[in-house]
C-alpha cells in the first residue's frame, strides 16, 4: 500500500511510500481509507515545529473509510461498516480534560494519509449514510475542537449572540456552521476582506476586519457585546475580547497564533464577572454527539478542495502558502 511517511531528507521531510497493509491485533481493526484530510498539525510535522516527531510515521488524523478486517476480541459484523475515525488516543477517564498520556492518531501513531490504517475499535464511529466520505473526512479534529468549544466551554445556547475569530481557520468555520444550524446570532472576524463577505453570505450577521485601528467600537455598535467569543488567536486580543465581551460571558480560546499577551485587563475581567476558558479537541462522547449533530443538521463541512491522495504533497504546499479556504481533502 502507499503511506505518507514523515522522513529525514533536508527538505523533503514528506515522501509517499510503499509499505505492507497493517494487520490488526487483538482489539483493533483495519479501515480502508475512503477519504483523509489535512490539518496544519500535519503541515507542522512537516516543518519540525511539532513536539515528540518521529521520523518514520505515517502522517494525517482525520479520516473515514470501511472497515475490512478485525483483530481477536472484535464483533465481526463490524467489517464492512463504513465508519469515521476519531483520532483522540488515551484521553483517560475525566471527560473535562485530557490525560498526561493523551496524543493524537498521526504522530507518533501511523495515522490517515495511507490506504489502510489500524486503529483500536473503539476509534470508530459509524458513518452517517447521509454524510459522503469526504465530508466524513473533514470532520474529526476541527469538529470536535469546534463542538466543544462552542456547546461544552462556552455553554451557547438560543438567544445568545456570539463572536467566532478568524473565520477562515477550519475549527472557526465548523463553529460558525454549527451556530447557524441552533439559530445563533453570530459575528465573525477576518482580516480579508473577501473571507469577511463568504461568512455574511453564509449565515453570519456581520464580520469585523481586525487589521481596521478600533475595529471593536464598531462591533459594540452593531452588538452591544457577546455571550461568548470563540477564539484561535489570543495575544493582546484577549483585551480586545474582554471589552466585548458582556457580563458573565466567557471567552473560549482554543489556540493562540497571536502568541501570548503582554498583558491582560484584569480590572476588565473580575469587574464583568467573565471567564476565560481553555480548550483543546474534545473527549469521546462529544465526538460521537458531534458526528450524530452534523448528521440530524445536514451540516456540510467548507472544503477547499478534493485531490487524488498521489497529489497530496500539494495540499500541504498549498496550507503553508496560506491559500486555502477551507478543508484539504485527498481521496483514494
Amino acid at each position: 500500500m502507499k503511506a505518507l511517511k514523515l522522513t529525514d531528507q533536508g527538505d523533503d521531510t514528506i515522501e509517499i511510500k510503499d509499505v505492507e497493509v497493517p494487520s490488526p491485533a487483538a482489539g483493533q481493526v483495519l479501515v480502508e481509507l475512503k477519504a483523509a484530510s489535512l490539518n496544519h498539525r500535519d503541515q507542522w510535522c512537516r516543518e519540525g515545529k511539532y513536539p515528540g516527531l518521529t521520523v518514520g510515521t505515517t502522517l494525517g488524523s482525520d479520516g473515514a473509510g470501511v472497515v475490512t478486517a478485525v483483530g481477536d476480541s472484535v464483533a465481526k459484523d463490524w467489517v464492512g461498516e463504513a465508519v469515521v475515525i476519531n483520532p483522540n488516543i488515551n484521553w483517560g477517564d475525566d471527560p473535562r480534560v485530557q490525560c498526561k498520556d493523551y496524543h493524537i492518531l498521526g504522530m507518533p501513531t501511523d495515522g490517515t494519509f495511507a490506504n489502510y490504517v489500524v486503529v483500536n475499535a473503539d476509534r470508530l464511529v459509524k458513518k452517517p449514510a447521509s454524510i459522503s466520505f469526504e465530508d466524513a473526512a473533514s470532520l474529526p479534529i476541527g469538529a470536535m475542537t469546534a463542538f466543544r468549544a462552542v456547546f461544552t466551554k462556552a455553554q451557547v445556547q438560543a438567544g445568545d449572540t456570539v463572536l467566532v475569530t478568524g473565520i477562515g481557520g477550519g475549527v472557526s468555520q465548523f463553529a460558525a456552521l454549527m451556530l447557524k444550524a441552533k439559530g445563533v446570532r453570530y459575528f465573525v472576524t477576518s482580516g480579508s476582506a473577501e473571507k469577511l463577505e463568504a461568512a455574511i453570505s453564509n449565515g453570519a450577521a456581520g464580520g469585523f476586519n481586525y487589521r481596521e485601528d478600533k475595529w471593536w467600537k464598531g462591533a459594540l455598535k452593531e452588538t452591544e457585546g457577546f455571550d461568548a467569543v470563540i477564539d484561535s488567536a489570543g495575544g493582546d486580543l484577549v483585551n480586545t475580547y474582554l471589552k466585548l465581551i458582556k457580563p458573565g460571558g466567557k471567552i473560549v480560546m482554543y489556540g493562540s497564533t497571536a502568541g501570548m499577551p503582554s498583558s491582560l485587563d484584569a480590572f476588565r475581567l473580575f469587574w464583568s464577572q467573565a471567564s476565560i476558558e481553555g480548550s483543546t479537541m474534545a473527549n469521546d462522547e462529544e465526538f460521537a454527539a458531534m458526528v450524530q449533530f452534523v448528521a440530524d443538521h445536514q451540516l456540510k463541512p467548507v472544503i477547499d478542495s478534493v485531490r487524488p491522495f498521489a497529489e497530496i504533497v500539494s495540499a500541504f504546499d498549498k496550507m503553508k502558502a496560506g491559500e486555502q479556504n477551507g478543508k484539504l481533502v485527498v481521496v483514494f
